[in-house]
Order: C-alpha cells, then sequence, then structure tokens
C-alpha cells in the first residue's frame, strides 16, 4: 500500500473546499471507501466527506453556493453534489470534540458508529506529509494490509442491519478473511425491516464488484445466513450427477459459475456484465424442485423452464427492472440450448428459432453463449479444467 496514493491533486475540488473550510474553523477529512480504495491502489472517483468544527448553517453556506443539496438527515444531516459524486457530513458524533480535544480524538469518537475498521481509515488533504495526513484510529491500515475484516464497535454494528451484506460484498471484493467475532455479529442481524430495493442494490454489488463473488456468497452460507436469498439457500445440498458435476451439489456449482461468468463478463460494458452475472446466479434455481435421483443416476429434467419462472419471481419481488428480468429469464430459460442443438446437429432454422425467443428478452445468442460458457467451466471435469468449452 503506498500512502502517498491519497494525495490529491492541486487543482482538486475536494482540497480547495477543504482550504474554505479550514479559512472558517473547521476541518474536512475524506474518509470511508475512498481512502481504502487509494490504499489499495484501486482508483476511486466518489467521495465521502466529514467536516469538524462547523455548525450545520456554516456548512450549508459553504456548500450550497457549489452547487450542492440542501441538507438531508434530521439528527445527520448530508450534503450531496450527485453530479460530482460527492457527500459532505457532519460526524456522527464527536465533531464537538474537534475544538477541545484535537481532531484525531473528534475522528476516533465518530469513527465509532463506523461498520470496519477498514472504512475507518481517515485522510486530511491539508496535512503537510502522507504519512500526517492519515488518521486510522482502529487499526485499519494493518487490517488492509492482512485482508482482514473487523468491526469497529460491537455496540454500534447492528445501527444498520445491512451492514450484514456489506461485509460479505466487501469479502468478496477485497477476498479477505472475515474476523469470528464480526462474523458473531452479522449472524444475528434482521434485514426484516430493511426495504427490499436495498437489499437488491447490494446483491446486484456483491455480483458486479467481486471478483469471484463464490466469496460472498461463501460467507453468508458459512454464517447460516443466505436465508435472506432464499431461492440460493435452497441450492444447498441439493445433488448432482458426478459424472457431469463432480464438483458437488448445485451450490457449490453456481458459486463456481458465477466466478467463471465474472471472469468471462470483467470487459463487458456495465449492463451485458449485470445480465450474464444475474443469470449466472439463477441458472439452476430450477433443480431443487426438478431433481430426482433414480439408482446412480440424478437427473433435473425441465429445470430451465423452471428456474426461469423461479428467476423472474424473485427478481420481480426485489423490484429489479423489467428490462434485467426479462434477459435473465430468457437465459435461464435456455442455458441448455447450446449444447443440446450441438448434440443434435440442429440446422439453421431451430437456432434462428432461439434468436427469436432470446430476443424476446432483450438478449442475443452471443450472452447466451457467454453463460453456457461459464456454466460449463464451472465445475471440475477434466474437460473444464482444461479450459475447454
Amino acid at each position: 500500500m503506498n500512502p502517498d496514493a491519497f494525495r490529491l491533486p492541486e487543482r482538486s475540488f475536494v482540497l480547495g473546499l477543504a482550504e474554505r473550510v479550514a479559512a472558517a474553523g473547521g476541518r474536512l477529512l475524506v474518509v470511508g471507501g475512498w481512502v481504502r480504495d487509494r490504499l489499495m491502489g484501486v482508483a476511486s472517483h466518489d467521495f465521502d466527506l466529514e467536516i469538524y468544527g462547523l455548525p450545520e448553517e456554516a456548512i450549508s453556506a459553504l456548500l450550497l453556493p457549489e452547487g450542492f443539496s440542501p441538507p438531508v438527515g434530521r439528527h445527520f444531516p448530508v450534503w450531496r453534489k450527485s453530479a460530482a459524486g460527492i457527500d459532505v457530513a457532519m460526524p456522527r458524533a464527536g465533531g464537538e470534540r474537534f475544538a477541545t480535544q484535537g481532531l484525531a480524538a473528534a475522528v476516533r469518537e465518530a469513527s465509532r458508529h463506523r461498520d470496519l475498521t477498514v472504512n475507518a481509515i481517515a485522510c486530511d488533504p491539508l496535512a503537510p506529509t502522507a504519512s500526517e495526513a492519515l488518521i486510522d484510529p482502529f487499526g485499519g491500515v494493518a487490517d488492509l494490509a492482512a485482508r482482514r475484516l473487523r468491526a469497529v464497535d460491537a455496540s454500534t454494528f447492528g445501527e444498520d442491519p445491512l451492514r450484514l451484506l456489506r461485509v460479505a460484498r466487501l469479502a468478496g471484493r477485497l477476498e479477505a478473511e472475515v474476523d469470528e467475532a464480526l462474523a458473531a455479529l452479522c449472524r444475528g442481524l434482521s434485514l426484516e425491516d430493511i426495504p427490499v430495493e436495498r437489499i437488491a442494490a447490494e446483491l446486484g454489488r456483491m455480483l458486479v464488484e467481486c471478483p469471484r463473488p463464490s466469496v460472498a456468497f461463501g460467507f453468508l452460507s458459512r454464517i447460516d445466513r443466505l436465508d435472506v436469498f432464499p431461492p440460493l439457500a435452497a441450492l444447498r445440498g441439493v445433488p448432482q450427477d458426478p459424472r457431469f458435476h463432480p464438483e458437488g451439489d448445485v451450490a457449490v456449482h453456481t458459486w463456481m459459475v458465477v466466478d467463471r461468468a465474472a471472469e468471462i463478463a470483467r470487459d463487458l460494458p456495465e449492463a451485458d456484465r449485470e445480465v450474464l452475472l444475474f443469470a449466472a446466479l439463477c441458472h439452476d434455481l430450477g433443480k431443487p424442485e426438478t431433481t430426482t435421483v433414480e439408482g446412480d443416476r440424478v437427473r433435473a429434467h425441465g429445470h430451465d423452464a423452471r428456474g426461469a419462472a423461479i428467476a423472474r419471481g424473485w427478481l420481480e419481488s426485489l423490484r429489479l427492472p423489467e428490462r434485467l428480468i426479462g434477459a435473465v429469464e430468457a437465459l435461464v430459460a435456455t442455458h441448455l440450448a447450446p449444447a443440446q442443438l450441438v448434440r443434435q446437429g440442429a440446422g439453421p432454422r431451430a437456432y434462428r428459432r432461439l434468436a427469436r425467443r432470446l430476443d424476446a428478452g432483450g438478449v442475443g445468442l452471443r450472452a447466451l453463449e457467454r453463460l453456457a460458457r461459464a456454466d460449463h467451466l464451472g465445475r471440475t471435469t477434466p474437460e473444464a479444467k482444461a479450459g475447454r468449452f
């Protein structure tokens, strides 16, 4: 990790704002994800800022002429400049300590309400040196280097139950180990009162942002919290024919397919990447209801059609866009077709019918090929291990 990575350019708007805040008697800090990502060498363009030592009226006087929205939130005001990706907040607690106890003490008290130590690192853009710029009250830099996730404060962690999914997402994004104490805190959180749109947003970020989404889903499975996503929880323990799926049950196969899809999707436009990853996640949702065991044979006849219906119902319940739902439904319903048509020696007419069926869902044959490739490579057969499709 390079401490100089978070130094702001001289002409940065944030740096100029920090200077104006300091002239008014306060202090502006960059906090949270921007600092974490820059320390990891990852480009980050969205800023979360906190202003210490100024009352709400003075902050509004500085920000509103710069195009920020009026403050939102009764107890913890936030000003937004959405086009620039900048949020400015008053410290959740501790801001009043700035004048009497200094910046470090104020940041420590405010950071008690953050979720993870790696998200509780702050950067002072006006500090004279890079080493002095970092304020790390809870050892987040060391945890980041060790790829370890720990809660800042067990007594405040549950303030937002959605942190359960954020921990899973960050575990996958950073490929980090989750501390056992943090895992226990996550296990006890209930998302019952969380708006479904927020849950859906975290699921989407889990898929799109993680190099290996299996890490995120594996964490939820390890702490027995896949119940947040019931169709995924149903995949565990569903057997598969070991001749075609030596890797294990449907859940294991699904996590492998999603990882392969993430590799395939790396350079795709965002919309195409999202469709492929959701389709990979949903492609075998029909197997729990269709799987039968007959002697040494395990079959799941009709799991493609049943899975398409389950996928639509689940994604609709998450209130995802119809554009995405229709595409995923079409891909899940046809994900076996590429192998079947080749095996049957199908002619152009069959491929045209398939193309028309996909077109009704807003996707094409190329998207189906990507899903079929991920499905084929997301297992431990010799062919898949060799990367042959």
